[in-house]
C-alpha cells in the first residue's frame, strides 16, 4: 500500500507539538534501567501517543508497537513502529541530533518509514516511490552518493563505547580505513547516508524501532542496509548501511 506523504508530515507535525515546547527546557528525565542509563522524558512519552492517536485514528487495523508503549493489534500483517525520540541522550543534551521516527511494515518488511527532525525544520520519508526530503532550501528527492572505496568514505557510529569487544574490535578495523569517521549521530546519520552527505553508518545493538523506519529512506534512496551477517535489518541488532553496494561489501569484509 501507498501511504500518502501527508500523513508522513501529519505524524511529524503531532509529535513536533510535543518534543519541541519540551526541547532545551527543563524536565524530568527517568532511567528505564536499574543498571546503566537510558533516559527517557514526558516528551518522549507524548510524542507516542500523539502518533498512536493519529496512526489509530486513520488506519485503525494497523498495529502497533512503539518503544514506549509497546505492542497493539499484533495479529495485524502491518504495523507501525514508533520511536518517538531516537536520539534521547542528545535530546536532554539539547543537541538537535535526534529524531522522531515512524516506519511501516507489512509482513515484517519495512516499506515506508520517516524521520523527523522538528528543531531543523527537517522531514526525511520514503513511501514507496523514492526517498524524499522537504525542509531548508526546499524539497528534493534524496539520492546516495556513489563512493565505493573505503578510503574515500566518511562513517558515522552514535559511539564505539555501546559496542562489546568483538564487535568494537570488527568496526575498529572499519574505521581505520575509512576517510573520516564521525560520532553522536543516531537516527541523523541514516539520513545524512540518504541523503549523500555520508557512506557509511555501523552500528551494534538496536531494536527494531531504532532502524525500521530508516530501512526505507535509505533503499529508496538507493543504499544499502543490512545486519553485519547480511541479513533483512528490520529486527534490529547489528547494523550496516553503506551508499554503495560495493562499499558495503569491502565494509562487510572487514566486520567479519
Amino acid at each position: 500500500m501507498m501511504i500518502p506523504p501527508a500523513f508522513m508530515r501529519g505524524m511529524a507535525d503531532a509529535a513536533a507539538a510535543e518534543t519541541l515546547p519540551r526541547f532545551r527546557r527543563p524536565g524530568r528525565v527517568d532511567n528505564k534501567l536499574s543498571s546503566g542509563f537510558d533516559p527517557v522524558t514526558e516528551a518522549d512519552r507524548a510524542a507516542e501517543r500523539a502518533i498512536r492517536a493519529l496512526i489509530a485514528q486513520t488506519f485503525p487495523e494497523h498495529g502497533i508497537h512503539g518503544e514506549e508503549f509497546g505492542l497493539e493489534r499484533e495479529d495485524s500483517d502491518h504495523r507501525w513502529i514508533i520511536d518517538p525520540i531516537d536520539g534521547t541522550r542528545a535530546f536532554i543534551s539539547g543537541l538537535p541530533l535526534w529524531g522522531t521516527l515512524v516506519g511501516l511494515t507489512v509482513g515484517g518488511r519495512a516499506v515506508a518509514g520517516m524521520m523527523s527532525q522538528p528543531f531543523t525544520g527537517e522531514l526525511f520519508y520514503a513511501v514507496g516511490d523514492g526517498a524524499r526530503y522537504e525542509g531548508p532550501g526546499g524539497a528534493r528527492s534524496l539520492r546516495v552518493r556513489d563512493t565505493t572505496a573505503l578510503a574515500d568514505a566518511t562513517l558515522c557510529t552514535t559511539t564505539p563505547a555501546l559496542f562489546d569487544p568483538l564487535r568494537r574490535a570488527a568496526y575498529d578495523r572499519v574505521e581505520a580505513a575509512v576517510c573520516l569517521p564521525r560520532y553522536g549521530t543516531d537516527c541523523y546519520a541514516y539520513a545524512m547516508l540518504a541523503a549523500g552527505q555520508v557512506d557509511l553508518v555501523i552500528e551494534s545493538g538496536l531494536n527494531p524501532y531504532d532502524i525500521v523506519a530508516l530501512i526505507p529512506v535509505v533503499e529508496q534512496a538507493g543504499g544499502v542496509i543490512t545486519t553485519w551477517a547480511g541479513g533483512r535489518a528490520e529486527n534490529g541488532g547489528d547494523i550496516i548501511a553503506a551508499a554503495t553496494p560495493a562499499l558495503h561489501e569491502k565494509a562487510m569484509a572487514l566486520l567479519r
